[in-house]
């Protein structure tokens, strides 16, 4: 029954996605799947092939109804997408209580606290907004940034590469940026790294890892990555899948600083010294130049120094660390690698 059931909602997702874009699918993708998880509790079609999007806003008028417009143009819509404003003192909350008061699926929330850019605040409002999701059945759970739009059938691809594999647990595209008119890929794009700009969990991997932790430095995303690995889930981002980032990564922040709290969150999670000191070598080609590498290894070194605690737990640490000391492994036994591929991405700051 759930491998008929599983064959049938798979087929339907595909029929969302017009035959010209499946032709551009690598060969892999394009065939009917046959295969899918249920785990959700409703053992319905439409639960199977649903998803619920959550969204933090701060400040974001300049972009925003753009995203909107972009989820509205889906081809396959959330059952729900709750939109946080956190804060916002722009006319973010006009824009989207205007088109909540136009949608169903959408909902509007408002949060108060101080001004200004905050990782925990924005975890805070994802977190309070979430509650709003399980008020409606879905298989997947995501987030979806307010600076960024997407193509027609972003979703229903991708729930489509859950349903050819089961073991898939956190999903997600490639981001782009515009750079001389064009928007082209972010060099710190890698297949083992799931961009949280746009990204979907499997329900049961999402209420495994206990959703997206709020930690002072930041790295939400890339905890729960971690944490889908070691709970036995397989994540992935697809080069194919473009995420078009409104603006620059770092825009928003002075690059120097954020530099040297990068440092300070890859500490934070316990990374190994060795796999941090190459990975900052290898960052000073980028920007800001030199400084850049330089002062994400101070913040890394400042907070060895001062033996700061953790916000993880051993076990996180370990499995962080053997998973680096493997892409250290790769990067010199194979040569046809060229020395960037095993570096972990920045987080967005």
């Amino acid at each position: 029954m759930c491998f008929a059931l599983g064959a049938k909602v798979c087929a339907n997702i595909s029929s969302a996605i017009p035959k010209s874009r499946m032709n551009t699918l690598p060969p892999r993708y394009t065939s009917t799947l046959m295969s899918v998880s249920v785990g959700t509790g409703e053992g319905s079609e439409n639960t199977i092939r649903s998803y619920a999007l959550m969204t933090a806003a701060y400040n974001e008028a300049a972009h925003i109804e753009k995203t909107i417009q972009s989820v509205l143009a889906q081809t396959v819509r959330p059952q729900r997408w709750v939109i946080v404003s956190d804060g916002s003192t722009d006319e973010t909350d006009q824009i989207v209580g205007r088109y909540a008061q136009q949608n169903d699926f959408i909902r509007f929330m408002r949060m108060a606290r101080p001004p200004g850019h905050s990782f925990r605040t924005k975890v805070v409002a994802l977190q309070a907004g979430q509650k709003h999701l399980f008020e409606v059945p879905f298989a997947f759970i995501g987030n979806l940034d307010a600076d960024i739009t997407i193509g027609t059938t972003y979703f229903a691809e991708l729930m489509e590469r859950f349903c050819q594999n089961p073991k898939l647990g956190l999903a997600g595209g490639f981001v782009c940026e515009e750079a001389q008119g064009e928007y082209k890929r972010r060099a710190s794009n890698r297949t083992h790294s799931v961009a949280h700009a746009a990204q979907l969990a499997r329900r049961e991997c999402y209420e495994a890892i206990g959703g997206y932790r709020v930690l002072e430095y930041g790295g939400e995303d890339w905890h729960a990555q971690v944490s889908a690995n070691m709970n036995g889930w397989e994540t992935e981002a697809f080069p194919d899948l473009p995420i078009y980032h409104l603006r620059h990564t770092g825009a928003g922040t002075n690059l120097l600083r954020s530099s040297f709290r990068l440092g300070k969150l890859d500490y934070s999670f316990g990374s190994d010294p060795l796999f941090e000191a190459i990975k900052c070598v290898l960052r000073i080609p980028s920007k800001p130049l030199v400084l850049g590498g330089v002062l994400r290894f101070l913040g890394f070194a400042w907070l060895s120094l001062r033996r700061e605690k953790r916000p993880v737990s051993p076990e996180f640490t370990s499995f962080l660390r053997s998973q680096q000391k493997a892409r250290v492994a790769n990067m010199f036994g194979r040569e046809k690698d060229s020395a960037a591929g095993f570096v972990a991405r920045d987080t967005k700051g």
